[in-house]
Formats: C-alpha cells, sequence, structure tokens
C-alpha cells in the first residue's frame, strides 16, 4: 500500500510538472510573438494571444478534469487495495488456520495409522490366542472323551463287580448252607456210628463169654454192615 501511494504522487507531480512546463512554454511563445513586430501585427498577436490563453483555460480545465478523474482512480486504486490487502489478510488467516487444520490431521493420521497397526497386531495376536485356545480344546474334548470311555468301561467294570459280588454271596450262603447240612449229616453220622461202636462191642462181648454162639439175626448183621460202612466214611 505505500508503495502504491508513492506511485500515485508520483504521477501527480509528474503531471503537474508537464502542465507548468507547457504553460510556461506558452507563455514564452505569446511573449515571443508580441515582441516581434516584423512577424506579426499587434492585433494578430492579441487574438492569437487570446486564443492560446482560452486554449491554455481549457487545457487547465482539462487537466484539473484529469487530475479529478486521476485524484479518483487514485482513490478507487487505494480503496481497492485495502480491500485486496483485507481480502489478502483474510486469505492468510484461512490458508494459516487450514494449514494448521492439515497439520492436526497429519498428525491424527500419524495416530490413527499407530493405532491401526497397534490393533492389527493385537489382532492378529487373537488369531494366534484363538488358534490355540481352539488345539487346547480339541485336546481337552480328546481328554474328556477317553474319561468318557474310561468311565463307561469303570461303570461296567463296576456293575460286573456287583454282579459277581451277589453271585459271590449267593454262592457263599449256598455253600453255607451246604456247610450246614453237611455238619447236621456228620453229627448225625457221628451218633449213627457211636451206635454202631457200642453194638460192635456188645457183640464182641457175647462171641467172646459163648464159645458156640448162635449166627447173627439179619437185623445184627445189617446194623454191624452200617456200622462198618461209618466207620470207614468217618
Amino acid at each position: 500500500m505505500p508503495s502504491a501511494s508513492k506511485s500515485s504522487q508520483t504521477t501527480k507531480n509528474v503531471l503537474l510538472a508537464l502542465a507548468l512546463i507547457w504553460s510556461v512554454v506558452s507563455l514564452i511563445i505569446i511573449v515571443v510573438w508580441a515582441t516581434s513586430p516584423d512577424m506579426k501585427s499587434s492585433a494578430k498577436c492579441r487574438a492569437e494571444l487570446q486564443k492560446m490563453t482560452e486554449n491554455l483555460e481549457a487545457t487547465q480545465q482539462s487537466w484539473r478534469k484529469d487530475k479529478v478523474a486521476l485524484e479518483e482512480q487514485v482513490e478507487e486504486g487505494r480503496a481497492e487495495l485495502a480491500r485486496e490487502k483485507a481480502s489478502y489478510q483474510l486469505l492468510q488467516a484461512l490458508l494459516n488456520t487450514t494449514n494448521t487444520t492439515l497439520e492436526e490431521c497429519r498428525q491424527e493420521n500419524l495416530l490413527l495409522n499407530r493405532n491401526i497397526s497397534t490393533l492389527q497386531e493385537e489382532v492378529e495376536q487373537l488369531h494366534q490366542t484363538e488358534a490355540n485356545l481352539t488345539a487346547r480344546l480339541r485336546l481337552q474334548e480328546d481328554h474328556i472323551e477317553v474319561l468318557q470311555q474310561n468311565l463307561t468301561q469303570a461303570f461296567h467294570q463296576t456293575e460286573s463287580c456287583f454282579s459277581l459280588k451277589e453271585a459271590a454271596q449267593s454262592q457263599m450262603l449256598a455253600a453255607q448252607s451246604q456247610t450246614k447240612a453237611c455238619q447236621s449229616s456228620q453229627h448225625y453220622l457221628q451218633k449213627q456210628l457211636q451206635k454202631c461202636k457200642l453194638v460192635e462191642s456188645e457183640a464182641t462181648e457175647q462171641t467172646q463169654c459163648t464159645s458156640a454162639a448162635l449166627p447173627l439175626t439179619g437185623v445184627s448183621a445189617l446194623m454191624l454192615l452200617i456200622c462198618s460202612s461209618l466207620h470207614l466214611i468217618t
């Protein structure tokens, strides 16, 4: 803006100087013509002087108009320059704001890129963890299946053991019954044996006492045979 004001001022000074020079030259010419009687008459010189004066006034009026127009143009130029300067300052402020916003966006993009990289690494870790957990789950499922199979076998073995136990208890009860029956039979046979021994001893005594013993009756012979059999059994 100072350079524009200086330029407009210089233009005005140049125009004023040219107008002044032109006026001085005109006056010199008029004076020369007025003081030269040999060349022109006095009336003619006056007429020419009048004409030149009128031309000078017209020129001065034109110069004033041009000066006013130039001053108006200068003022308009100054106003336009002021508007352009304000617009430039506004654009500069917008540019600074935009640069600041762009820098913030760039920093935010860098932060987002770092966050994305971190998230991608976390996702990879989660995928690896998922794969490890899936493998462990499969192993656990296999182990559970083996345990279920072992439990089923143990259950069947337990049922078999209970069945064997019940059968053994039944057999033990049967054996105990048989043992009691055998004991009862043995007790009965022992009584019969004692009777047979008693009969045998009586028969022996009778045989020794009588040298000519009568033949044994059928019943005595049968009792002796039974006693002998019982004796052999025991």
